[in-house]
Order: structure tokens, then sequence, then C-alpha cells
């Protein structure tokens, strides 16, 4: 695979000086109309040690406007990433619509190393390539430009770079430990890199390999890819459009359809009032314990709450905070995305406020707006909601895999009881503020709303984030029976060892 990258192409001085000019206003030019798009750009810059990815990145920087590019390096993991998902570091970097983001290394960096040091087999470093395929998938899919950038050189060559390189304080090379393997073995490390990109160079993002030995060669040619690569982009007509790819069963028709699991929910549950408040005492300070046994064992708790306009969910929260002390916990409410937010992945607004170890996050609505809300009402498009399945699943069960508990409530209520508390909150001054004209337009939606509720619990209810559907009739039922879940659920997974991700078959905390 890499002969194409040693055959000692070259260019000289004055070639270069006279291509550069001509290739930086190209350049400008293609970044001012990519500013005005809705297409980000993610290049990957990767490569054998001593290649010269930094210096090629300066060039990117001195050839472009850094006002529209952010260069990221993963290094070494902070305190804040080191105590949340792995991917979390990598949703934070990910650029805006209009601009660019460099990532040295990437999401490959790790798993890379991770083989070429003997710490996982070639099984686990596929799975690995496998959730990465998927990944560049769903920001592709998103209308995102992926340019994946491989820098290689001879052996010969890099063994004279990498000596050269030991004397540079600066060089991440000689930050690593172990930093002799690489050059003691070139043909391991070539052996790693060829899997890697063979596993995951795509149609929708592929690899560049390029010749690094002539810097001059290698500038003008990174250069000119990636101004090929977004000018096709923002030329495409119909832009980038790639089929759904669910394995998620097929549900019938809205018309066939006629019982679905919320038809199951029984409404007609009931709490007798005077037990209400010593069960909501008791479960409380046991949240209140258990929480705090959380943050000693370093598990965080995402918790995710949905349902029916006036279905409960307020109500049902401030329970539950009542409850965990204020510093281990953050109530995020969801409304519509502001213009930041829409210059992202729908899902990066809810990676963001992911906890740290140890703490809780309340979600009062959720990523399961895209196929809800934004289904009903045509904000998202079928294919759009229709990935979003196994988007939801895949982003779950990585935050199951990090250690983080996930608990999520759809609360419902029958029609006739959401007409009551409507009318009754344009009726009691003190929550009229909770009705607007959207309340009774979403109503006239009911039966839509159902059949997305259905699809929605049929194809996110997973073994590691099963849906508890809450009968909501009887407020003080749903309440308890909200603390109640709770508190199981965190019985349970406090109770089970947990050793954290797993990176290449590397544990999250070696």
């Amino acid at each position: 695979m890499f002969e194409a990258a040693k055959v000692g192409r070259k260019v000289s001085k004055s070639e270069f000086k006279a291509a550069e000019g001509e290739l930086r206003t190209q350049l400008l030019e293609v970044q001012r109309k990519l500013r005005h798009s809705d297409i980000p750009v993610v290049v990957i810059v990767s490569g054998v040690e001593g290649a010269g990815k930094g210096s090629v990145v300066n060039r990117l920087n001195e050839w472009m406007d850094t006002r529209g590019m952010q260069t990221f390096a993963f290094w070494d993991e902070t305190d804040e990433e080191r105590e949340r998902p792995r991917y979390w570091r990598f949703w934070r970097s990910l650029a805006a619509r209009g601009e660019i983001s460099v990532l040295f290394g990437g999401w490959y960096l790790a798993p890379i190393e991770h083989r070429f040091r003997n710490r996982c087999n070639d099984a686990e470093l596929d799975a690995e390539l496998n959730r990465i395929v998927d990944f560049e998938r769903m920001l592709t899919e998103d209308g995102a430009l992926v340019v994946k950038f491989w820098f290689h050189l001879t052996e010969k060559e890099q063994r004279s770079r990498l000596k050269a390189l030991s004397k540079d304080e600066r060089s991440r090379w000689k930050m690593l430990p172990s930093k002799s393997k690489f050059s003691k073995e070139y043909q391991h490390f070539e052996r790693v890199a060829e899997r890697v990109i063979r596993n995951t160079d795509t149609g929708i993002s592929p690899w560049y390999l390029i010749e690094a030995t002539n810097k001059r060669y290698r500038d003008l040619t990174v250069g000119r890819t990636l101004l090929t690569a977004i000018k096709a982009r923002l030329e495409s007509n119909e832009g980038f459009c790639v089929p759904p790819t669910s394995h998620a069963p097929t549900l019938p028709e809205a018309s066939t359809a006629r019982v679905t699991v919320l038809d199951h929910v029984d409404l007609s549950m009931t709490l007798d009032p005077a037990e209400y408040k010593p069960r909501l005492k008791a479960l409380q300070q046991e949240i209140n314990e258990l929480t705090w046994d959380a943050y000693k064992k370093k598990r965080s708790c995402v918790m995710v709450f949905e349902g029916v306009d006036a279905g409960g969910k307020g109500g049902a929260i401030r329970r539950l905070t009542n409850a965990i002390d204020a510093r281990l916990y953050r109530t995020i409410p969801v409304a519509a995305p502001t213009d930041e937010e829409k210059a992202h992945h729908y899902l990066w607004r809810f990676w963001r406020h992911i906890p740290r170890a140890g703490r809780t996050t309340i979600y009062d609505r959720s990523w399961y707006g895209r196929v809800l809300v934004e289904r009903v009402e045509g904000f998202a498009t079928p294919p759009e909601w229709q990935r979003a399945y196994a988007e939801i699943n895949q982003f779950e069960e990585q935050l199951i895999e990090a250690g983080d508990i996930v608990i999520k409530f759809w609360l419902h209520i029958s029609q006739d009881e959401q007409l009551r508390r409507f009318k009754e909150r344009e009726q009691v001054p003190y929550k009229q503020h909770k009705i607007t004209d959207e309340d009774w337009r979403n109503r006239e939606k009911w039966p839509a709303y159902k059949e997305a509720v259905n699809e929605m619990i049929v194809r996110t209810s997973t073994e590691f984030a099963p849906w508890t559907l809450v009968p909501g009739n009887d407020k003080k039922y749903a309440r308890i029976k909200v603390l109640e879940t709770v508190c199981e659920r965190l019985r349970e997974e406090l109770a089970r060892p947990v050793t954290g991700y797993t990176l290449c078959g590397i544990r999250k905390d070696e």
C-alpha cells in the first residue's frame, strides 16, 4: 500500500515558489465560499512520526484564514476528558458549518498507538475501526466533509529525521514513552497503519497518502488536495447524500399500526394520597445517599425525561432534584436549537453537557427530539430522522461503555387528561406561563406524535438503555414511579463492578 508514497517525488524551490501564490489565492477563495455554506470540514492529519505533520498544518494556517480554522492536538487527556466518554473530546473539536477543524491524529491516534505497542490484538483494533467508520459516516451524512491525510516516509528517511527530532523539545515524538520503538520497529508500525487505512478508507471519507520525503512536494500536495476536496463538495448541486443504513426493524405504516406500546400503558394507576408524602420522603433520602455513593465511585448518571405536553415532566424532575445535592447535578432544559447548535450535528449540543465522573445530568427533553418533534413538524427530513435511531443507540452505548448510568422516562397521559391540564393552566395565574399556542397545535397532531413515540420506543429501548413508560394521569403515582425507578437502577448499577470502557481492549483507567 505504501509503495506509492516512497517513489521519491520532488518539487524544486522555483516550482514551489511559482505554484504557492496561486494555490494560496485559491484556498482563500474556496474558504470564503465555504464560510457561506452549511458544510463543516474536518481534516485528519496522521502518519508516521517525523513526517512533518506539524509543519504541514503550520503551512495551511499560513496559507488560509485562521479565523475560519481551528487546530486540535490530542497528545494527553485532561482531567475533564478522562472523566467523560472517549469521544467527548472529539465532539468538542468538530467544526461548525462553514468552518474547518484540523485534528492531529484525531480518533485514529490512540488505536494506532495501542496496537503498535501490542496493547490489543487485531480483532480488538478492527472493532474500534468499525466504530470509527460509523462515526465518520454519521458526520458525512449530516453534511460534513472529512478529509484524511496519511504522511509517509521510507524507513531510512524516518530514522534520519527522528534523530534530528530528538534534539527538538517541541516535538511530540520526543515526549512519547518508548519512542525508540518507532525507529526500531518501522515495519510493525507500517503493518498497523496499513490495517487501519485499509479498514477505514471509504468512499465518503477516503484516505490520501502523501509522500513526505520532499517538504515542498508534501505541502503543495496537501494544499491542492484540500482545495480540490472542498471545491468538489461546494460544487455538488444536490449536496452529499448517503442512503440511511439502519438495521432497525421495519414497522407497519401508520394506517395499520393501530395498537402501539402507549396503548398498553395503564393510565388508571393511582396512589393513595396518604401514602404519597411518606414514600416521597423515603425515596428522596435514598436517592440522596445513592447519588453521593455514585460520586464516590465516579459513576456518572444521565437521565432523560420525555413525554407528552403537560405530562408531568417538570413535577417529576423537581421531586428528583430536591433529593440530590445541588453540587452533583445539572438540569438541561432543551428547547429549539440556538444558531451555534444548528451549526453542528444535532448530537453536538447533548455531548457537550455529558457529566463528569460522579455527576448527574438531567435532560428535560433530549436528543429524541430528532425522532419526535423534528420528525412530526418536518424540521428533519425523512433520511435524517430515520438514521437517527442507530445514531442515538450508538451514542447511548458509548455512555454505557464509559460507565455512565442511563435512565430514560416517557411520561404518558390520556388526551382527556391533557385537555383538563391545558385548561387548568389557562385559568391558574401561576401556571399560565406553561401553556402556549404551540401546545394546542401539538395536541392536534396527537396521532402523528403517537406513531413517532411508538417507533422511538421500539427502536431505542435497548438492553443497556431501556425506556421506562410512566402512567401519568395521577401525578403523585407518576412521581413516585420515577423516583422508585431511579433508586432501583442506581442500586443495581452501583452494585455492579465496572471496568470502564475499553479502547482496543485497554481499560479507560490504564
